[in-house]
């Protein structure tokens, strides 16, 4: 028999194949190494953003234990489940996003949140960032590929209600984050640079009716400080000012670990969430947050690598969106600490205080490698 006749289950034929605990756990050890260094290092940054508080970076922790549990739980089920329940689960999770928009909880002007007995507070548009991109690999993968241009706009058309409904919330940050984890698929899934082209003109035609009928003022205020945050120093402009000068006194080296002074003297804002990535440039460094990036790099290489040799059309366009979701995740935030885009409320993944995102997605990452060790035998 040929050494590539069979496949195991991990993807690995003859003498490679893994065997113990990580076959029978369907973990990828290399993807769950690089993850737990990542949220290690994220939990020391954070005592530092958080002030030393050790309260915050306790309940980071179970939080992201949590997240781990469900990661672990995600990866024992096969890809074909999520394959049978994707349908199910976009149309329960259209029908949490109404249920927000008509008795979700609110909080600093916003409505995102459902409280439902039994259960903790939630944020469905969070749930989305999974749901959505398998929605439209299960409907794509059901097609040939590269799919025709009614497939094309049905799968955008999937895209488009929650993202809408999750506009509506306001949360731009999370709606955009949904948008290009299922546009992903359908870019994945092969269509035309004609296509492409055309969408982006689009684009482009419709930004001025956007300015002026759908964006709210303090989105527009958003972009205004992009361009010239020194108009508002003391206002809209301070969180990006701020942000700069504690990346920029950073240095090569850095400040030392809990010696910032934008964070700890409080001129930072939101220095343990959205900015963190700030603190981390501040103590640290150019040399630190290099580290950081390419730590990112190998979760996304090894991910991409997953994507590549998924078995079917569903794996591939699923794991190929989910893999660059997380991209997006940090390029948004990075991009907006540094004053690069606009501050639209993305935290840094797997860094950045918080509860749901981080759920999310170790979740993605349990589909990621449920997909990675569920390989069905093949035979020449």
């Amino acid at each position: 028999m040929a050494a590539n006749d069979l496949v195991d289950s991990a993807g690995n034929g003859g003498l490679g194949r893994p065997r113990g605990i990580w076959a029978a756990l369907h973990l990828d050890p290399l993807l769950l190494f690089l993850l737990t260094a990542l949220v290690c290092g994220g939990l020391f940054i954070l005592y530092s953003g958080a002030d030393r508080n050790i309260d915050v970076v306790k309940a980071q922790g179970i939080r992201l234990g949590v997240a781990f549990v469900v990661m672990l739980v995600f990866a024992q089920l096969d890809p074909a489940v999520f394959r049978r329940w994707a349908p199910w689960l976009y149309i329960a999770g259209v029908g949490a996003l109404i249920a927000v928009l008509l008795v979700g909880v609110g909080a600093k002007g916003a409505q995102r949140w459902l409280a439902l007995p039994g259960l903790p507070r939630f944020q469905p548009s969070e749930i989305m960032k999974l749901v959505v991109p398998m929605m439209a690999a299960w409907y794509l993968s059901r097609h040939y590929l590269p799919p025709r241009n009614r497939h094309v706009f049905v799968g955008l058309a999937i895209v488009l209600v929650p993202m809408v409904m999750i506009m509506q919330q306001p949360d731009l940050g999370t709606s955009l984050l949904v948008g290009m984890a299922g546009i992903f698929v359908v870019f994945f899934a092969g269509i035309s640079w004609k296509l492409i082209a055309a969408f982006a003109a689009l684009v482009g035609v419709s930004a001025p009716a956007m300015w002026f009928f759908v964006m709210r003022e303090y989105q527009k205020q958003r972009v205004l400080t992009l361009l010239d945050p020194q108009s508002d120093p003391l206002g809209a402009g301070w969180n990006i000012i701020q942000s700069k000068t504690a990346i920029g006194s950073g240095g090569i080296e850095g400040k030392g670990w809990l010696q910032g002074t934008q964070s700890h003297l409080e001129f930072l804002p939101e220095s343990h969430t959205d900015f963190i990535v700030a603190v981390l440039a501040e103590e640290f460094g150019f040399i630190g947050v290099t580290v950081l990036m390419i730590l990112y790099f190998l979760i996304i290489l090894r991910c991409l690598y997953i994507s590549v040799t998924a078995q079917d059309s569903f794996s591939r366009l699923l794991a190929g969106a989910l893999t660059m979701t997380f991209f997006i995740y940090i390029f948004v935030n990075v991009g907006m600490v540094s004053g690069l885009l606009p501050v639209v409320g993305v935290p840094l993944p797997l860094i950045s205080y918080g509860g749901t995102s981080g759920v999310t997605l170790m979740a993605a990452f349990g589909v990621l490698m449920s997909i990675q060790t569920h390989r069905r035998m093949i035979t020449a």
